[in-house]
């Protein structure tokens, strides 16, 4: 039997699961867990094969949870409804053996948990859709020194007018450099640039 624990906030969802997973003659649920620390100390106590994580979660989040599983024999299953690049990526990077989409028909969810019980990686058609493009996508731009600096000042709530009074620049080469900055992170305004940096480890903790 291919012991697994599920991982959701929504307890229909787990429900769900545990009724769907229990067709499958070879497939057995052990546990539950509504959050990421909970999913940890559950995954400690019952010793899964598969653990079936959602990410989005108050508290412990599913991609902290995978980073805190690491150690452990049981293979990280994501299941989620988001499959954009700031989901997914981090996910695999903490060590997710697969990621799948809620909208999975069950024999293929079947199918993905047998594979990831034996170490196979296990993926959604769009979000191998996303990793290839990451892959094969050339690698992005360093920021500048000077642009991590404007970018570290409207991350402490300056407006380009205070930043470029602290740099002894105009204001419209501060905004020259947000241009650029924007253009770098893959984003369109200040504060997906500022967010997108903290993820980066641009600017630190």
């Amino acid at each position: 039997m291919i012991r697994v624990v599920v991982v959701d906030d929504h307890p229909v969802v787990r429900d769900g699961l545990r009724g769907m997973l229990s067709a499958a003659d070879d497939i057995e649920v052990v546990g539950e867990a509504a959050d990421g620390a909970e999913a940890v100390a559950v995954v400690a106590a019952v010793r899964p094969d598969v653990v079936l994580m959602d990410l989005r979660m108050p508290g412990v989040d599913g991609v902290t949870a995978i980073g805190r599983l690491r150690g452990e024999p049981a293979r990280v299953l994501v299941l989620t409804t988001y499959d954009t690049d700031s989901d997914v990526l981090p996910a695999i990077k903490a060590g997710a053996t697969g990621y799948l989409l809620k909208d999975t028909p069950r024999d293929e969810l079947f199918r993905a948990v047998r594979s990831a019980a034996r170490g196979e990686a296990v993926l959604s058609p769009s979000v191998a859709t996303r990793l290839v493009g990451q892959v094969r996508s050339p690698a992005a731009e360093p920021l500048s020194d000077r642009e991590i600096e404007v970018l570290g000042l409207i991350a402490r709530g300056c407006t380009n007018r205070e930043a470029a009074t602290r740099l002894f620049i105009s204001e419209a080469t501060v905004k020259t450099h947000l241009v650029h900055v924007y253009a770098k992170l893959g984003v369109k305004d200040r504060a997906s640039a500022v967010a997108a940096a903290y993820e980066r480890g641009l600017l630190g903790s």
